[in-house]
């Protein structure tokens, strides 16, 4: 593939910078160091986060940023370190006890996922299943899938997604597009607040948005979560999901119609159903402990105003060592997912540090544990190093496009907030224009670091590389993207490719660029729109402005 340098102008900054440029080389090597099987796949709180986060620092150092935290002396530091406690469950040994008396062995990784974020010690389980729909509780939307019905002690049985997905037009929900209730984190919040001991998921590739060789990957190694005192109230004792085929073989043998209940669920008037006669049952061992692992943060001060903030992100790790593919690979590079997003943001440092100072500072992130549950972003977050009603809106990078010049960059949580006009301006010199997700149903918008920072009111973007192809249009772009997931994503062949073409994500790089100088050089402040869930909190910080 042919090397290019590109050339970043701000397009849209009032003839505030001279041009800066961006190097694919200088990407690619980031991505392909960051994605070689020495860095083991980046794991958290493996001896490949040393080597990870120390490339990520010299990077950030070496541009010409100073370090955003401080370590445990007081003395400037690139790490901000993050408490976790992880949970490790193994030799599960548990079968489902079906009404004829037969068994059915839960076959880790294969019929069935076996985890936990709230058991700190072994468990045992003899419990009922209830199914109970999509499992949300939304008193303002007017639904309740509960009923009433007294689930404490018992696993729920629950579907993903939302119940518009099916159909659209119910308009019960958002239609199409997913909302935090279908979001698996949901599904087990939700079962833990009402005293089950576990949650199962039925796998839906469509729903979910992913096969369930991504569910396997996720969910058969170790889960992180915040240090909880009680961690049980949050997370039940079971996190798992099951296999279609097998859950269907579950409510055929209690009599049920899995099919029929399926669309039954989709309805406000759906109640809970036992599966009678079907308990799971068994033990498997859990091993809780604390970790402390790290953010990577650096800043370049503003000259005219350094206590207001724009900020990049990038999530530097991924799933690490694990069970081996088919061709014997245990190595998960996390190439796209997410060196190139890493990749990225150590570029745009280089940039923002050769070009004339911005008046306000310039704040680049790599967040550890996305991968577990957007964990790093939620600490900083709550353990914020730069105010957060002092940070004036961010763009978040999770994968740069690998797949060609684009005429679009599609935004998660289109319609959220004016930051996407301000993009709109920037691709205007490229001849590209912003759209909505076209894939809203799976739920993107609550799946990245950007998340966190959003819900306690900073405006963020997250784009994801545009579907509509400069060559071969919209089919080409989705039958890209839909290879990538169902061959790569969260798979050890998420590996550098000589045959990426970076055209697009650079073209996206220089829009974000261009976005964040408009930022850093203005006054203005981005806004959610009317009707944002986000909307209040940043109205209510507004105020404190001078």
């Amino acid at each position: 593939m042919k090397r290019v340098i590109w050339t970043a102008l701000c397009l849209i900054s009032a003839g505030a910078a001279s041009a800066q440029t961006l190097s694919v080389d200088r990407v690619l090597k980031d991505v392909q160091v960051l994605a070689s099987d020495e860095f083991e796949g980046r794991g958290v709180a493996t001896r490949a986060e040393d080597k990870t986060v120390a490339y990520i620092a010299d990077g950030f150092k070496t541009a010409g940023f100073l370090p955003g935290a401080k370590d445990s002396a007081g003395k400037p530091s690139y790490f901000q370190d993050v408490a976790l406690r992880r949970f490790r469950v193994s030799d599960p040994a548990l079968s489902f006890t079906l009404p004829d008396g037969k068994t059915v062995p839960v076959v880790q990784g294969e019929n069935m996922t076996v985890a936990t974020r709230g058991a700190t010690a072994d468990v045992t389980l003899n419990a009922p299943l209830v199914f109970v729909g999509y499992g949300v509780t939304a008193p303002e939307r007017g639904w309740d899938d509960f009923k009433g019905v007294d689930v404490k002690g018992k696993i729920i049985v629950v579907l993903i997604n939302d119940p518009d997905f099916v159909e659209p037009a119910l308009k019960t929900f958002n239609g199409k597009a997913m909302t935090y209730y279908g979001r698996w984190t949901y599904k087990y919040e939700e079962a833990a607040r009402r005293g089950a001991v576990g949650a199962i998921i039925i796998h839906d590739t469509d729903a979910a948005a992913y096969g369930w060789a991504t569910v396997k990957n996720s969910n058969t190694r170790d889960r992180f979560d915040i240090v909880r005192a009680e961690p049980l109230k949050v997370n039940p004792a079971l996190e798992s999901w099951i296999q279609a085929d097998t859950a269907d073989a579950l409510f055929t043998a209690a009599g049920l119609d899995l099919k029929a209940l399926r669309v039954q669920a989709r309805s406000k008037a759906f109640k809970p159903v036992e599966l009678k006669g079907v308990t799971l049952s068994g033990t498997y061992k859990v091993t809780a402990d604390e970790i402390h692992t790290r953010n990577v943060v650096a800043v370049l001060p503003g000259k005219t105003k350094p206590d207001e903030y724009v900020l990049y992100s990038a999530h530097w790790d991924h799933l690490g060592i694990g069970n081996p593919d088919a061709t014997g690979d245990k190595i998960f590079n996390g190439a796209f997912d997410n060196a190139t997003g890493v990749a990225g943001i150590l570029e745009l440092a280089r940039a923002f540090a050769r070009a004339p100072r911005t008046d306000r500072s310039i704040v680049m992130i790599s967040f550890t544990a996305e991968e577990s549950g957007l964990l790093g972003s939620e600490y900083y977050a709550s353990n914020p190093l730069f105010p957060l009603d002092k940070t004036v809106g961010g763009v978040n990078i999770d994968g740069l496009n690998i797949a060609g010049k684009t005429r679009n960059i599609e935004l998660t949580g289109y319609g959220q907030s004016t930051l996407e006009d301000m993009l709109a301006e920037a691709l205007k010199g490229q001849k590209r224009v912003v759209t909505p997700d076209q894939r809203a149903e799976a739920g993107l918008f609550y799946r990245s670091d950007h998340f966190p920072m959003a819900k306690r009111g900073v405006p963020m973007l997250f784009g994801a590389w545009g579907l509509d192809m400069v060559e071969g249009g919209l089919e080409a772009g989705k039958k890209f993207s839909e290879a990538y997931i169902r061959d790569h994503y969260h798979q050890p062949s998420d590996e550098y490719e000589a045959s990426w073409d970076m055209t697009g994500g650079m073209q996206d790089l220089e829009a974000y660029y261009a976005l964040g100088r408009k930022l850093a050089t203005a006054k203005v402040w981005p806004e959610w729109k009317p009707g944002s869930e986000f909307k209040a909190v940043r109205d209510k910080s507004a105020k404190t402005r001078k």
